[in-house]
C-alpha cells in the first residue's frame, strides 16, 4: 500500500506547500535559546515574548521572510581586557523563527526589562460565497 504525503491527499487541493511548511518548522532552531512565551491576548491577537537580557534594541533585528517571523540577536563581545572569574552570561548570537499563518500580521515590537514583546494580529477572514454556473457541454 502506497503512503500518500500530506500535501497530496485528494481532499487537500492547493495545500502542496503544507508539507514544506512542516519541514521548515521542524528544521528551525530548537536549542531553547532564547526562551520565549506565546500568549493569546485577545480573540484575534497574540504576543511573542523573548527573554533577551543583555541585548539592546540595536543588537536585535526583526524581519518577516516567506511567512516566517525571524528574530535575530547579535551582541558584541566587549570582554577585551576584562578578567572573568566566572562567566555564566554568554554573549552569543541567536536566530528564532516563528512560522506565520496566512492573515497574521506583525504589529509593533517593544523592549521592556530585558523582554522583547512582538505583537501579532490575525485579520478577519474574507467570507466569500461564489456561485458557479453550469453550462451545457
Amino acid at each position: 500500500m502506497a503512503k500518500l504525503a500530506l500535501g497530496t491527499h485528494p481532499f487537500l487541493l492547493g495545500f502542496e506547500q503544507l508539507e514544506q511548511l512542516v519541514e521548515r518548522t521542524a528544521k528551525s532552531g530548537n536549542d531553547g535559546y532564547p526562551p520565549y512565551n506565546i500568549e493569546q491576548t485577545s480573540e484575534r491577537s497574540y504576543r511573542i515574548t523573548l527573554a533577551v537580557a543583555g541585548f539592546s534594541e540595536n543588537d536585535l533585528s526583526i524581519t518577516v521572510e516567506d511567512n516566517a517571523l525571524v528574530i535575530r540577536g547579535r551582541q558584541t563581545d566587549d570582554a577585551e581586557g576584562r578578567v572573568f572569574l566566572h562567566r555564566g552570561i554568554a554573549a552569543r548570537q541567536f536566530q528564532r523563527n516563528f512560522v506565520l499563518a496566512d492573515g497574521v500580521d506583525v504589529g509593533e515590537a517593544v523592549m521592556e526589562n530585558g523582554l522583547l514583546h512582538v505583537d501579532l494580529t490575525r485579520s478577519e477572514p474574507d467570507r466569500v460565497i461564489q456561485t458557479i454556473n453550469i453550462r451545457k457541454g
